[in-house]
């Protein structure tokens, strides 16, 4: 029986916990189990389909590298059955001192077994400064 996540919140984190212990069943259970799914890796091709997904991730994961990520940037588009997420993945591979940052659009879908990844899109991007809000500007 797959696991239930209440929250688009909740199966992101287990998505990220999955990918950060290389996790395949983990991963898988994040994934809801239609055809029509697509994920992009940072460099790589669109895939579509969850075999060709899951694919995708036992190849990533056999390659024995653990990842640490943290997660800046969220911003949470919720509406009825879907939410949207867009993030950025702050990356380090602490075996090779390694780090790098992705730009990543998570796509969630609420169903009758609780909220399941859809889509996954990562792409590098430049280094991003998390900044303070700038103090409000007074025009005299």
């Amino acid at each position: 029986m797959k696991k239930v996540f209440a929250t688009p919140q909740d199966a992101e984190a287990a998505f990220y916990e999955a990918l950060e212990k290389g996790d395949l069943e983990a991963m898988m259970e994040v994934w809801s189990e239609d055809d029509e799914l697509i994920c992009i890796h940072p460099g790589g091709p669109r895939l579509v389909g969850y075999e060709a997904i899951r694919e995708s991730w036992q190849r990533i994961f056999q390659s024995g590298q653990r990842l640490k990520i943290r997660l800046t940037t969220l911003i949470q588009i919720t509406s009825g059955m879907i939410a949207i997420h867009s993030l950025h993945e702050n990356v380090s591979v602490p075996q090779e001192r390694a780090a790098g940052v992705s730009a990543a659009t998570n796509i969630y879908i609420r169903s009758a077994h609780g909220w399941r990844m859809i889509a996954h899109h990562a792409s590098p991007s430049a280094v991003v400064q998390e900044q303070a809000p700038s103090a409000p500007k007074v025009l005299h």
